[in-house]
């Protein structure tokens, strides 16, 4: 377990920060294990405006608190100018923003990418897992 890389979804921090079911209890689950030393976790550059934009309304007062906490223990990632002209031509992705999370996951060499919505990220070379799976692969190699 020592040695896996994640990159996290914004659905999966969405889930976190809003406490949102019925995925909240896997995703706090997932941040508990990404705040100690078994796992890398990255987030996405572009994750962090996106979150923002969302918080606006149900925690305008707390969103910078909660971003700040967040990359305390998750690492931003970003991808070079040629790398989004990459992903912008690319075809395989129908939408830009995940062929970008699959950009950034390949930058820190991730072993996956923790999604809810894996039907998104069927022509990723990175592959998509959820939440529940990736912490039955991280307990299951734990316990080895």
């Amino acid at each position: 377990m020592k040695n896996t890389v994640l990159l996290l979804d914004s659905n999966v921090l969405m889930d976190y920060l809003c406490k949102r079911e019925p995925n909240y209890k896997f995703a706090s689950c997932l941040m508990e294990v990404c705040k100690g030393d078994k796992v890398k976790a990255y987030i996405a550059f572009h994750t962090l405006p996106s979150i923002w934009y969302i918080l606006r309304k149900p925690y305008k007062e707390y969103r910078r608190e909660l971003l700040l906490r967040i990359i305390k223990f998750l690492t931003v990632v970003s991808v070079p100018h040629e790398e989004v002209v990459d992903a912008l031509q690319n075809n395989n992705f129908s939408d830009f923003e995940d062929c970008l999370q699959e950009r950034c996951a390949l930058a820190v060499n991730a072993n996956y990418i923790v999604t809810e919505n894996i039907k998104d990220f069927t022509t990723s070379t990175v592959p998509a897992v959820t939440v529940v799976d990736i912490l039955g692969i991280l307990y299951q190699r734990n316990s080895e």
